[in-house]
């Protein structure tokens, strides 16, 4: 108990050790600039003008022709089908690659966390 007492009295002094006195810098640049790995080298003038012709999983910028893929519901698309060897759900997969059924010893099993095959 009297350790206890002891290292609870301690002071804490922490394992890491810093060189010389905190400074803080006088001036910090914030002015934006263009990331090194830059494809253009420029910045864009705005945001608004970027997101127009970004791109991410499709356009960002909004269209106003019916020609888009978001003017037009996607029955106007025309149908979907899978190309030779592809298959859109499992259940349309030979039998050979379908889900094989439980035995009862595996259902105990996993009810049991496993220990119904020791017992």
């Amino acid at each position: 108990m009297r350790v206890t007492s002891v290292l609870c009295s301690a002071t804490r002094t922490p394992l890491i050790r810093f060189v010389g006195k905190r400074s803080v810098p006088k001036s910090i640049d914030h002015s934006p600039r263009v990331h090194p790995a830059s494809p253009t080298g420029t910045l864009p003038d705005s945001f608004a003008t970027y997101r127009v012709k970004a791109q991410q999983h499709g356009p960002l910028g909004r269209s106003h022709s019916s020609s888009s893929i978001g003017g037009r519901p996607g029955a106007a698309l025309g149908p979907v089908k899978p190309q030779e060897g592809e298959f859109f759900d499992r259940a349309e997969l030979p039998a050979r690659f379908g889900r094989l059924p439980w035995t009862q010893a595996e259902i105990d099993a996993i009810e049991t966390g496993g220990a119904s095959l020791f017992a």
